[in-house]
């Protein structure tokens, strides 16, 4: 049996391959976390801007109570928005760490059924079924590997694969077999390592791709943490820069250590809130505006939600080429070696055909011989 095959192209399609699983794998957790700071109505942006709205509407009528209420349930609810985002982010952190927890997983498992696909090439009789099964078995596996990190791969006299990472690190090599591991840091980053102790770089693949949106998560965490503390210092400076309605100086409105999901509202009354300044019973209120345009806390959330909306518009763009190109890599190769089953189909049909009219043909020779040797 001659298995019809191009390395080339069979090597072009693995290649392709883990690239494009790469971009599927970075893609998946970019839209999560899009998803996680883009909250329609309960985003940070819309409950920060709440507060200037809700202080705006005071600095009108600073006696009002439900004014008062309704400016402390906003500074309540922008706290609860940060809060909320952290913890969606910190949930895709744990998401990632997860799925790359099983890729690694899948990824061992692969590797160990190579070896075993590898000592039966070694015995298997040269051009028998039994040797072409085991063949596409190992490509099969090879591939799988291929889609999970970048490998180089070689093939001993008797077929059998050689896998190695693109620095030389043997996974599979005769009888040695390699364990990938897995690390995750406590900021939710992951690294990977051959057991014992040796690093292990990943470039392509799926567990490339989770690499790169766990990296990415964590910035994004990092990000919101420096908002939260930045909306903190502001407001409350200029909260504590009033008075409230007994006359003492006003307090913070927010609660922060260093974190947005630990970041709560102050629990202050109604008469508490600081609307007055020296000069007048509103004055307070009327400075917020002034804080709104000098901190830009706005226009920093808007820029942080519309700088991850590009990064992740920017990876559907790549996934879709690399898609495509993984795509055409495979049409490549299949057409060389792979069984095309309508093609299957429709030549069954066609030798079907063939016999039938080849079995007709010889009934009707025979019963024609017959008629005529009845005549005599």
């Amino acid at each position: 049996m001659t298995r019809e095959i191009d390395q080339w192209l069979l090597d072009d399609a693995r290649t392709a391959s883990g690239e494009a699983a790469r971009q599927s794998a970075r893609l998946d957790w970019l839209s999560v976390t899009e998803s996680a700071l883009d909250n329609g109505g309960d985003s940070i942006s819309g409950s920060v801007t709440a507060i200037f709205a809700t202080a705006d509407q005071l600095s009108a009528n600073p006696n009002d109570p439900t004014l008062r209420s309704q400016f402390l349930s906003s500074v309540d609810e922008s706290a609860s928005a940060f809060r909320r985002t952290s913890a969606s982010l910190a949930s895709a952190a744990n998401g990632v760490a997860t799925e790359a927890q099983s890729a690694v997983d899948q990824l061992n498992t692969d590797l160990s059924a190579l070896t075993r696909v590898n000592d039966g090439l070694r015995r298997a009789r040269t051009g028998s079924t039994n040797e072409a099964t085991l063949l596409d078995e190992r490509d099969r596996l090879v591939g799988n590997i291929a889609a999970a990190i970048d490998v180089n791969v070689t093939y001993d006299a008797r077929n059998a694969a050689i896998v190695r990472t693109p620095s030389g690190d043997p996974l599979v090599d005769g009888d040695y077999l390699a364990t990938v591991t897995l690390s995750v840091s406590a900021g939710g980053l992951l690294s990977f390592g051959i057991a014992p102790a040796t690093s292990l770089q990943i470039a392509s693949g799926r567990l490339a791709g989770l690499s790169d949106a766990a990296t990415h998560i964590s910035n994004q965490r990092a990000g919101l943490d420096s908002l939260a503390a930045n909306l903190s210092s502001a407001l409350n400076g200029a909260h504590q820069a009033g008075f409230d309605a007994n006359g003492n100086p006003g307090a913070a409105l927010f609660n922060f250590t260093g974190s947005a999901a630990n970041m709560t509202a102050a629990a202050l009354d109604t008469s508490e809130v600081a609307t007055a300044n020296a000069a007048s019973s509103n004055g307070n209120m009327l400075a917020f505006n002034t804080v709104r345009a000098s901190s830009g806390i706005e226009q920093n959330i808007t820029a942080f939600v519309a700088q991850q909306a590009q990064a992740t518009a920017a990876a559907r763009a790549q996934e879709a080429a690399a898609s495509g190109r993984r795509d055409g890599a495979f049409a490549a190769r299949d057409a060389i070696g792979a069984v095309d089953l309508d093609r299957e189909a429709a030549d069954l049909l066609r030798f079907q055909q063939a016999y039938e009219a080849a079995a007709r043909t010889i009934q009707v020779a025979r019963e024609t011989m017959q008629t005529m040797l009845n005549i005599f």
